[in-house]
């Protein structure tokens, strides 16, 4: 949740003209992270689970390629450290899925 909070401090700043454009779409993707865990965690299953973690990492993706253009359009600094939340959001959905995984995996040998 600290990413959305802090896209959401990052785009406040973009153009008025945006608002409805890049800064929405950022926003939007931003808060499609941790909304996409918890509904993933009140699933009743690993594999659902597993299913909206792909999609949170999906949307991470996403925010990152909106970030990607800001940047380039000089829309927001290139030093923000939201990049390096992106990054540790990344690796921490990255290891939780390999961990699910790897239970699915081991339940289905034993």
């Amino acid at each position: 949740m600290e990413l959305a909070a802090e896209i959401y401090r990052e785009t406040s700043s973009m153009p008025g003209s945006e608002r409805f454009g890049l800064t929405n779409q950022m926003r939007r993707a931003a808060v499609s992270v941790p909304s996409n865990i918890a509904e993933g965690f009140g699933r009743a299953s690993r594999p659902e689970f597993l299913r909206f973690l792909r999609m949170a990492r999906g949307s991470l993706f996403e925010l990152q390629s909106h970030l990607h253009i800001a940047t380039s359009l000089r829309m927001i600094d290139p030093h923000i450290s939201v990049n390096e939340l992106v990054a540790e959001t990344d690796r921490v959905l990255q290891g939780l899925i390999r961990s699910i995984e790897e239970r699915e995996s081991e339940d289905q040998i034993a």
